[in-house]
């Protein structure tokens, strides 16, 4: 099993920035994981975000995200991040790491990631 911890979440004003981040532990084969971030706020289904390839190389955005948040891991660990700016009260969401182990990534459907972090709270205020 694979698990995800994510951090870096909480209470931010409009306008502002905040850096979320999310480290893979458990399996590693010594192999890398296609991640991405997800949110989801009550009563909805969960919201495609970002992704990054297991490479690093290829990024995508959700429309929600484009413009204004960057996703990008290091270079050798299943370590990814989401550099949020210029958030928006709109931004406001339980943030959820995730990762392909089994699958591929083809249009950001929540049903290709295998694992899941349990979310960290973002709060934009106004």
């Amino acid at each position: 099993q694979v698990q995800l911890v994510e951090s870096g979440g909480g209470l931010v004003r409009s306008g502002g920035s905040l850096r979320l981040s999310c480290a893979a532990s458990g399996r590693t084969v010594g192999g890398r994981y296609a991640m991405g971030w997800f949110r989801r706020t009550p009563g909805n289904e969960r919201e495609f975000v970002a992704h990054i390839t297991w490479s690093g190389d290829s990024t995508y955005y959700g429309d929600s995200a484009a413009g204004r948040f960057t996703i990008s891991r290091d270079g050798t660990e299943n370590r990814i991040y989401l550099q949020m700016d210029n958030l928006k009260p709109e931004d406001t969401a339980v943030y959820y790491c995730a990762a392909i182990v089994h699958g591929r990534f083809t249009t950001g459907r929540s049903t290709e990631y295998d694992y899941w972090g349990q979310g960290t709270q973002v709060t934009v205020s106004s």
